[in-house]
């Protein structure tokens, strides 16, 4: 059974710092593109980042530069490393697996999200 399994938000000041983990099973990891998706309160969801097999990251405008999107291929666990973290970040973040190569669409499977909630 796939399961992906999200972890690290919470409560963060603006311009602070966060790691997000999603930890994978039930299929082989090493294999699959990955993704990050994150859906603010109010708002459809949004692409946020994706990492390829070989650990080749892509990332949407608005987190370019403060996201690093990684892998852990020996711990079946892929990263989103988020700094500089603004208000518009806050929202609930997704691991999904990618199957085809479309950020939202060609993700098959989804975690159950880790919420990141900025402080003011």
């Amino acid at each position: 059974q796939v399961q992906l399994l999200e972890s690290g938000g919470g409560l963060v000041q603006p311009g602070g710092s966060l790691r997000l983990s999603c930890i994978a099973s039930g299929f082989t990891f090493s294999s699959f593109a990955m993704s990050w998706v994150r859906q603010a309160p109010g708002k459809g969801p949004e692409w946020v980042s994706s990492i390829n097999t070989s650990g080749g990251g892509f990332y949407a405008d608005s987190v370019k530069g403060r996201f690093t999107i990684s892998r852990d291929n020996a711990k079946n666990t892929l990263y989103l490393q988020m700094n500089s973290l603004k208000p518009e970040d806050m929202g609930l973040y997704y691991c999904a697996r990618v199957r085809t190569g479309l950020v939202i669409a060609g993700c098959d499977y989804w975690g159950q999200g880790t919420q990141v909630i900025n402080s003011s």
